[in-house]
C-alpha cells in the first residue's frame, strides 16, 4: 500500500491540530480527503495508546471536570425514531478532566451524556492519579455517584452549579448562549476549599478544543460523520495538547509541568 511521505504526513497532522478542516487541507496539500481521514484515524488510534501508556502516575491536585457537546452525522432534531436509539449518531459529549495547576488533561471520555459514561470517566481518572485529589464538576447528576464509586472517601469533591436565564434574547441569528444568573458552590464530601470550587479553567479548555478541532467549531459545516472519526480526532488533540504544544503561561508542555515527561515531543512522535 502506498503511503504519504513522512514530511507530508507531519504537515497534514499539524494542520489538523491547528483547526484546519479536512477539505481545506485537501486543497492546501493536494491530498485526497479520504487519505487525510485515514491518516487522522491511524494517528488518533496511536495517540490513544500513547495517552494510555504515558499519562499515568499524575500527582493529584485540583481536577476540574466538564463536558462539551458535539454531534455525529445528525443533530438530534433530525433523527428518526429508530436513529434515536442508535448510540453512535446524534448528540455526543466529550467529558474532560484537567489539572488546574499544570493544565494537564489526564483523561477524557467520548459518548452519550449518561451515567455509564460518567462512571467510566471517573474510573479512568482514578487509575491515572496518585494521591488524594480535589475534584470540581458541574451539576451533572451522575457525577456524585461516579466520583464516590471511583474514589470512595479518598477525595475532596464539590460541584459548581450554574443557574441560567430562561429568557434568551437573540443577539444574532444562530447560536445564542444562555446568560448565567447565579453560581452555587456545593461541597459534596471531603471538605474541599471553597476558594478552589471553580470550573473556569476547564471551560477555557473547551474553547481550546473548539478552536483546535474544526469538527467542534460552532456555526460551521464541519462535523463528524462517524463516531470513530470523532474519537480519533479527540485523541489526536489531547496527545498534541499534553505532549507537543507548549502552554503559553507555563512555557513548557502540560506533561512536562506535571513531571511525566522531560522534553517537548514532536508531531512525528505521534505518528510512530
Amino acid at each position: 500500500m502506498n503511503r504519504l511521505p513522512r514530511d507530508k504526513q507531519i504537515q497534514i497532522i499539524t494542520a489538523l491540530v491547528e483547526g484546519c478542516s479536512i477539505r481545506s487541507i485537501e486543497r492546501m496539500y493536494d491530498v485526497h480527503r479520504d487519505t487525510i481521514t485515514r491518516l487522522m484515524i491511524r494517528t488518533g488510534q496511536n495517540c490513544m495508546s500513547i495517552m494510555d501508556e504515558t499519562i499515568r502516575d499524575v500527582p493529584a491536585g485540583v481536577i476540574q471536570c466538564d463536558e462539551i457537546w458535539t454531534y455525529v452525522r445528525k443533530k438530534d432534531r433530525r433523527l428518526n425514531q429508530i436513529e434515536r436509539h442508535n448510540p453512535v449518531i446524534g448528540s455526543q459529549f466529550i467529558l474532560v478532566a484537567m489539572d488546574a495547576d499544570t493544565k494537564l488533561v489526564p483523561c477524557y471520555q467520548v459518548g452519550k451524556r449518561i451515567p455509564e459514561i460518567a462512571n467510566g470517566f471517573m474510573l479512568n481518572l482514578r487509575e491515572r492519579l496518585v494521591g488524594r485529589p480535589t475534584i470540581i464538576t458541574d451539576g451533572f447528576d451522575p457525577y456524585p455517584w461516579a466520583v464516590e464509586m471511583a474514589f470512595g472517601q479518598d477525595v475532596r469533591y464539590a460541584q459548581l452549579i450554574k443557574t441560567v436565564s430562561e429568557n434568551r434574547r437573540p443577539v444574532r441569528e444562530g447560536y445564542t448562549p444562555a446568560q448565567v444568573v447565579r453560581c452555587h458552590k456545593r461541597p459534596v464530601y471531603g471538605h474541599p476549599d471553597p476558594a478552589l470550587i471553580s470550573t473556569s479553567l476547564i471551560e477555557r479548555q473547551n474553547l481550546t478544543m473548539r478552536m483546535s478541532m474544526r469538527r467542534l467549531t460552532r456555526l460551521c459545516n464541519g462535523f463528524s460523520k462517524k463516531l470513530d472519526n470523532l474519537k480519533a480526532a479527540t485523541a489526536l488533540h489531547f496527545a498534541h495538547y499534553d505532549l507537543v504544544r507548549i502552554h503559553r503561561s507555563l512555557r513548557v508542555t502540560p506533561a512536562m509541568a506535571a513531571g511525566i515527561v522531560s522534553s517537548v515531543w514532536e508531531i512525528g512522535d505521534l505518528l510512530n
